[in-house]
């Protein structure tokens, strides 16, 4: 089994952890680190830490990140929609090998969130302030110029209109990092992934106009180092 070891990302998040009992894992869908055994492996760590759990896939919404890119909204579509498909059909495939019931229930696919009151509550709360707060708005810009800069040609800044273009796929994003317990009716609930994010840091330290709901929390998650020996939920014995 691998061993993953975790960092919450603040000291909110250190509060949450203790009475977690749910955590949602966000999928890239065209970032290779989430490869068919990495997603085995993630499912396997969620269900041995946490009494229940969730994938989360920015399938359809990747769509915004391509259009910034300079693709055509037809073709960012085509583009999401192909590799989104792909990347369910890995974590259909990872769960079923584990014997998870009922696997499409695990993922959050942007369908699913639509139809969910929770997720689209707290998303107009963000689109509010995003509106109408400048510095939250900048937030959230710079917090898009870090998905989008890594794709554009050696040392290319992103210019404003493409991060106006690319920020509504992190906007749509956002209620996860807020209330993902909340969205699946869990009490305490951690969102995973394997990056530290500079808005997130921000946002769970309480710094930002926005904040997450009570008993919500960020886990880094990154794979163990061969010689430390941790617990199911990471934490270096």
């Amino acid at each position: 089994m691998t061993a993953y070891e975790i960092e919450p990302l603040s000291d909110e998040c250190v509060k949450a952890l203790r009475n977690s009992d749910h955590v949602c894992i966000g999928v890239s869908p065209f970032n290779s680190y989430f490869s068919a055994e990495r997603l085995t492996s993630l499912a396997r760590w969620a269900t041995a830490a946490f009494a229940d759990f969730h994938f989360f896939v920015p399938d359809e919404i990747t769509a915004y990140t391509f259009e910034a890119l300079g693709y055509s909204p037809g073709r960012a579509r085509q583009k999401a929609h192909r590799q989104s498909r792909y990347t369910h059909n890995k974590i259909r495939s990872a769960l079923t090998s584990l014997s998870v019931p009922n696997p499409d229930e695990r993922v959050l696919s942007m369908v699913r969130l639509h139809a969910n009151r929770r997720y689209q509550e707290l998303f107009d709360e963000a689109l509010v302030l995003y509106t109408e707060s400048e510095a939250f708005r900048d937030a959230c810009l710079e917090a898009t110029r870090w998905v989008v800069e890594p794709k554009l040609p050696d040392g290319q800044a992103a210019s404003l209109d493409q991060l106006r273009l690319g920020v509504r796929y992190f906007l749509a994003e956002l209620p996860l990092f807020a209330g993902s317990g909340y969205i699946v009716g869990a009490s305490n609930s951690m969102f995973a992934y394997h990056q530290r994010v500079r808005f997130l840091e921000r946002f769970f330290d309480r710094e930002l106009e926005w904040r997450p709901r009570d008993g919500q929390g960020f886990l880094v998650v990154r794979e163990a180092a061969a010689e430390r020996t941790l617990s199911p939920l990471g934490n270096t014995r």
